[in-house]
């Protein structure tokens, strides 16, 4: 039976990793990114994700990363869910013992890119990890668009029933079918969650749980509240910040992200608009979109 973790559910936040120009890690600001996100209602935290340019990270900076979440998050209702995964398993194990041990309250894993493992070898992998961290809560991440294989709704389903720490899985398929499967079928207390800004509040009215989301580090206060409203059945009120913020949303991905994200909270005073090799800044042209979209939501 599925592990019951109360506190998966609602808007996480995965969280850009601020740079400064030299490509260090920008930790002051990080603490007050942090603290903006709890602020703002956000109260689940993921560090070290794609959001986070995890992939260009040394693993001992993605641990002080992680560990910087934790500490932020100490003495607040928020939660770390720390991305651990990668396409090698035994590294993927070492990796989330070792986020565990730094605090963190659960690990967000990927699909195994680049390898292409067969759904066989994608149970195998997740198998692996969850027997290697029992009672450490782990939540899948099912993006193809990044890692050219799908975690398919039987698989996904078949675990969950299989390790009762595997308790979420984050859906960035975008195959409303593949997600509605696994919501209609999955044991009691799996969660799922959007991992789409766009496609939250669909998928909650469907019966999804939670958004990990780009946009709430632009707009906390009005993310968290959209999926709040959304969870309690007012869609009528999570409908109106939905239409608000939706262009912002789409315009996170006009150019490979974090980029159109790191130029927004940039232009917000936020950050500096640093990114790691081999991403870069975004274009002109996005920068005078990007900065229509942002009046239009409120955030000129």
């Amino acid at each position: 039976m599925t592990s019951r973790v109360d506190w998966m559910r609602g808007c996480a936040t995965a969280l850009v990793t601020p740079f400064h120009k030299d490509g260090s890690i920008d930790d002051a600001c990080f603490t007050k990114l942090v603290s903006r996100q709890i602020k703002g209602g956000v109260s689940l935290l993921v560090p070290c994700g794609t959001t986070g340019e995890s992939v260009t990270m040394s693993e001992e900076e993605r641990l002080h990363v992680i560990t910087s979440t934790v500490v932020g998050a100490k003495g607040t209702n928020a939660k770390v869910i720390a991305g651990t995964g990668s396409n090698n398993t035994a590294a993927t194990i070492d990796f989330t013992r070792k986020a565990r041990e730094a605090g963190a309250d659960a690990a967000l894993v990927v699909a195994p890119y680049y390898n292409k493992p067969t759904q066989e070898g994608m149970f195998a992998h997740f198998s692996e990890i969850a027997r290697s961290v029992k009672g450490f809560p782990i939540m899948l991440y099912n993006v193809p668009s990044r890692t050219s294989s799908n975690i398919s709704g039987a698989t996904t389903l078949k675990l969950a029933a299989a390790h009762e720490n595997i308790v979420a899985t984050k859906e960035a398929s975008g195959d409303y079918s593949q997600v509605m499967h696994i919501i209609a079928n999955r044991p009691k207390n799996f969660r799922v969650f959007s991992g789409d800004d766009a496609s939250a509040l669909p998928l909650i009215s469907l019966g999804a749980d939670g958004l990990v989301s780009v946009i709430a580090n632009e707009m906390p206060k009005e993310t968290s509240k959209m999926v709040e409203h959304a969870l309690n059945g007012s869609f009528h009120f999570a409908r109106r910040i939905h239409y608000k913020i939706l262009q912002l949303m789409e315009a996170n991905f006009i150019e490979s992200s974090p980029a159109p994200c790191k130029f927004v909270m940039k232009e917000m005073g936020l950050l500096e608009e640093n990114l790691r090799l081999p991403l870069v800044p975004v274009t002109v042209e996005t920068r005078t979109k990007l900065k229509g979209v942002m009046k239009d939501a409120g955030l000129d």
